[in-house]
Formats: structure tokens, sequence, C-alpha cells
């Protein structure tokens, strides 16, 4: 069995520093410099607050209160001819100012433009649901719930959508281990075999960047499997792998590993 170190506490750590590399922005440009969208940002002004307004990578930008999230989006559905959202979701910006930005990808097709709206909320605090203006916005909420912590008010069925239901803590979050907290290295063990197994069979590995090809189970052994509780001595024969069932399929060639070329010039 693996060694364990407890990861109570890792959640708690510092994880924001200034020594991390910060990406210079993308330049900006006034919205006056497009007839299109200082049309729209005009019209969105005349009923609303906009708090910033630019053009970058040739998409308007607009910053808005959190509070008139819906309207806005409507407006722009029903008079601007922005009727599709194509994304939303959130960026944690918790150590800098305390909370999230969320934003809105708008697309109109008949303007051939995209604007994107944003807005920030404070940590704790929960966003209006857009999902009876558009669809789309039904699993991206969840979505954003799931993986910030985020509640979409409004929403029919303000679920977990990735995660399981009882799952603890939100992956997204900049204070989320790559590895995962204390509950996730047991959250399967507990689930599968009760907590007394938890002697027996260890702490789940969830280092993406590390494969143990003897592991408990011996799972990532390709190419040398071997029955369960083969005892592993190194000398095991390589079992050519097939990219196809026996017996195959119609019409399609059978493949074989062996077969297989890696290409080197990466211009290729």
């Amino acid at each position: 069995m693996r060694a364990y170190t407890p990861k109570d506490d890792v959640q708690k750590r510092a994880y924001y520093t200034d020594r991390y590399y910060v990406s210079p922005q993308v330049p900006k440009s006034p919205v006056e410099s497009d007839e299109v969208f200082n049309a729209d940002l005009e019209a969105i002004k005349a009923k609303f607050e906009v708090l910033d307004a630019y053009i970058q990578v040739e998409q308007m930008v607009v910053f808005i209160k959190p509070e008139d999230n819906y309207k806005v989006l409507e407006l722009m559905r029903d008079e601007l001819e922005y009727t599709q959202l194509s994304e939303l979701s959130a960026i944690d910006f918790l150590a800098q100012r305390g909370g999230f930005e969320i934003f809105y990808q708008m697309l109109s097709m008949n303007k051939r433009k995209r604007i994107r709206v944003k807005m920030f909320i404070e940590n704790g605090a929960s966003v209006n649901s857009v999902e009876k203006l558009f669809r789309s916005a039904d699993w991206s909420e969840r979505e954003m719930f799931d993986m910030f912590g985020i509640e979409a008010n409004g929403h029919p069925f303000m679920k977990r959508i990735l995660m399981p239901y009882d799952w603890q803590g939100f992956p997204l979050l900049k204070t989320y281990p790559l590895q995962g907290d204390e509950f996730a290295a047991w959250y399967e063990v507990d689930k599968i075999f009760g907590k007394e197994a938890r002697d027996v069979i260890g702490p789940e590995l969830r280092d993406t960047a590390k494969v143990d090809r003897y592991d408990s189970e011996r799972f990532a052994r390709l190419g040398h499997e071997v029955p369960k509780g083969t005892k592993i001595t190194g000398n095991e024969p390589k079992n050519e792998q097939n990219y196809q069932e026996d017996g195959g399929v119609f019409l399609i060639k059978k493949f074989d590993k062996k077969d297989s070329v890696v290409i080197d010039d990466p211009q290729r």
C-alpha cells in the first residue's frame, strides 16, 4: 500500500503570490472605433448602468451590475439580435478581489459580432439564472455551481452536474489542490468498501502526472497485464495490443499496434 500523507489543511494554505507569471493584457480599443458595437453599447446604456466597455480581440466587453444580468441579456436577445449564448462561467479572483468575475459570451449571427458581458460578485453571492432566456445556460449554470459554488437563483435544477451530489469542495477554485484534498483521497474507498477498509486499500492516487505501474490492482501495466494477485517479477513478456475486438467490424481494416508509426516531425 502507498505511504499516505494527510491533506487536512491543503485548501487553507496561501495559494496566490506575485511569483506566478501574469500574462499581459491584450491591447484594448475604444468602442467608438466600431460603428456596430457603438450602437449596441448606446442601446444598453439607455436602460442600464455600464461600468466599463471596450473592444478587445475584435469583440466588445461590457461590464454591468450583477443584478442587471437577466434584463441586459434579454435586451441583447430581443432588440440587439444577439440570439446565442455560447458560453458562461466564472473566474476565481478570491485572493485579489474577494470574489468572482462572471462572464456571458454572446453571439449575433446576423451582425457577425460577439459581445462578452461581465460582472463581479462578492464571495458567497448568487446570480440570477438566465436559463429561461437561453436553454444553453442550463448545464453551464450547473457547472458553474459545481466547480465554483456559485448558485443561479431561479434555475430549475440547481444540482451538481460533473461531481457526485455529495461531493465536498469546488474543484475549479484556486485553493483546490490538483491531487485532491482529504475528502477526495478517500471518497471512492469509503463509498464502495466503507471506512473500515481504509487501512487495507489505502487512499486514491489522484496525481494525474504520476502513473504507478505497481499499483495495488496493476491497472497501469499496459502491455504487461497479468491476472489479479500475480506476483510481479519484471520479466513478463509484452502483450501486443490490437485496436479492434476479435472478429473486426464490417468494412473496417483491423489495425495492430505494431503497424503504427510515431511521427517525430511536428510540422508534418
